[in-house]
Protein backbone atom coordinates (compact mmCIF):
# COMPACT_ATOMS: atom_id res chain seq x y z
CA UNK A 1 0.00 0.00 0.00
CA UNK A 2 1.48 3.32 -0.96
CA UNK A 3 0.98 6.37 1.23
CA UNK A 4 1.58 8.90 -1.66
CA UNK A 5 -0.70 7.90 -4.68
CA UNK A 6 -1.87 10.71 -6.64
CA UNK A 7 -5.25 11.08 -5.52
CA UNK A 8 -3.36 11.13 -1.40
CA UNK A 9 -1.02 13.85 -2.56
CA UNK A 10 -3.67 15.72 -3.95
CA UNK A 11 -6.59 15.51 -1.09
CA UNK A 12 -3.25 16.48 0.90
CA UNK A 13 -2.99 19.63 -1.16
CA UNK A 14 -6.47 20.62 -0.81
CA UNK A 15 -6.74 20.19 3.00
CA UNK A 16 -3.85 22.50 3.28
CA UNK A 17 -4.50 25.31 1.30
CA UNK A 18 -7.68 25.11 2.86
CA UNK A 19 -5.73 25.62 6.15
CA UNK A 20 -3.39 28.35 4.71
CA UNK A 21 -6.57 30.36 3.60
CA UNK A 22 -8.81 29.43 6.44
CA UNK A 23 -6.62 30.20 9.23
CA UNK A 24 -5.72 33.37 8.81
CA UNK A 25 -9.25 34.37 7.52
CA UNK A 26 -10.75 32.74 10.44
CA UNK A 27 -8.08 35.20 13.16
CA UNK A 28 -8.74 38.14 11.04
CA UNK A 29 -12.34 38.04 11.37
CA UNK A 30 -11.97 37.45 15.30
CA UNK A 31 -9.31 40.38 15.92
CA UNK A 32 -11.79 42.64 13.61
CA UNK A 33 -15.01 41.56 15.84
CA UNK A 34 -13.57 42.16 19.45
CA UNK A 35 -12.24 44.95 21.42
CA UNK A 36 -8.43 44.83 22.40
CA UNK A 37 -6.42 47.25 24.67
CA UNK A 38 -4.31 49.95 22.99
CA UNK A 39 -2.94 48.96 19.37
CA UNK A 40 -2.88 45.22 20.51
CA UNK A 41 -5.45 45.16 17.52
CA UNK A 42 -3.25 46.41 14.88
CA UNK A 43 -0.21 44.51 15.90
CA UNK A 44 -2.50 41.21 15.69
CA UNK A 45 -3.97 42.25 12.23
CA UNK A 46 -0.20 42.91 10.51
CA UNK A 47 1.42 39.86 12.49
CA UNK A 48 -1.33 37.37 10.83
CA UNK A 49 -1.39 39.03 7.79
CA UNK A 50 2.82 38.90 7.18
CA UNK A 51 3.56 35.73 8.47
CA UNK A 52 -0.55 33.73 8.37
CA UNK A 53 -0.25 30.66 9.66
CA UNK A 54 2.39 31.18 12.48
CA UNK A 55 0.50 33.96 13.07
CA UNK A 56 -2.37 32.53 13.52
CA UNK A 57 -1.22 29.57 15.67
CA UNK A 58 0.41 33.06 17.86
CA UNK A 59 -3.07 34.36 17.92
CA UNK A 60 -4.90 31.49 19.29
CA UNK A 61 -2.66 30.74 21.25
CA UNK A 62 -1.86 34.41 23.23
CA UNK A 63 -4.58 36.55 21.51
CA UNK A 64 -7.56 35.27 22.28
CA UNK A 65 -6.52 35.62 26.13
CA UNK A 66 -6.16 39.70 25.32
CA UNK A 67 -9.33 40.48 23.73
CA UNK A 68 -11.57 42.99 26.71
CA UNK A 69 -15.06 41.12 27.54
CA UNK A 70 -17.86 43.03 26.80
Amino acid sequence: MELLTPMNSIIFWIITSLVVIILPLFCLISIFKNDFPKNIKLIWVIIVIFIPIFGSFLYLIFGLKQRISK
